[in-house]
């Protein structure tokens, strides 16, 4: 069978199905022929039970060492069951402060936000782990300068580009090597400069501004 057949008997996609065979939960045969991969029955079943305990937030890895046999689909599903339970705790415990808010009646800008983190810092330290948002909030930070850069970068360039075509246009009478040089090491300084920038804004983010989060 091919991947788009397979995709339409299993309901699992094949960016899916690719992600799988990279990190070898699945190693479909090669055609001999044109080299293509090959699935067979065989794929199609190791796929239903991959399918059937991402469903329930198996790790990649626990499936991996239930196909090797290192553990048998009880013992995963027992050391599964510890984390499930663990995670139910955290909910139930986020459901109950949630709960208590829902009696605040006031604005935002009134809530005494400081006696409800002392609380939850007293359960983290218990244990306890809350979905922590901050992580996606500064992720999206990256975006900006990125696409900024990106465009940037390509815009320069495209400029340099310019600039060395109509430097070989006119083979016959071109301008002093040393003025080219100088006029092209202008944006390439420029492209140079941001990718640094770039590249430190990133640090700042990924390192420093999450690890001040964290205190918050």
């Amino acid at each position: 069978m091919k991947i788009n057949e397979v995709e339409t008997l299993v309901g699992i996609t094949k960016k899916n199905i690719r992600f799988y065979e990279e990190k070898g939960l699945l190693s479909p045969r090669r055609n001999s022929e044109n080299g293509y991969r090959d699935y067979g029955q065989e794929e199609v079943d190791e796929l239903q039970r991959i399918k059937l305990m991402r469903k329930l937030g198996v790790p990649i890895e626990e499936i991996r060492r239930m196909q090797e046999g290192s553990q048998t689909v009880g013992d995963g599903m027992r050391r599964h069951l510890i984390t499930l339970e663990r995670e139910k705790r955290n909910l139930e415990e986020a459901a109950r402060l949630c709960a208590l808010l829902t009696e605040r009646e006031t604005p935002l800008g009134e809530l005494d936000a400081a006696g409800v983190l002392e609380e939850m810092s007293a359960l983290e330290q218990s244990g306890t782990t809350f979905q922590n948002k901050q992580r996606q909030d500064v992720r999206i930070r990256y975006v900006a300068p990125v696409v900024v850069t990106a465009v940037s970068v390509v815009l320069l360039a495209a400029v340099i580009a310019l600039i060395l075509w109509a430097f070989y246009l006119d083979p016959a009478n071109p301008p002093p090597l040393a003025l080219v040089l100088v006029i092209v090491a202008v944006p390439a300084l420029i492209i140079a400069g941001m990718l640094l920038a770039l590249f430190q804004r990133i640090r700042e983010i990924g390192k420093g501004e999450i690890d001040d989060a964290k205190k918050y």
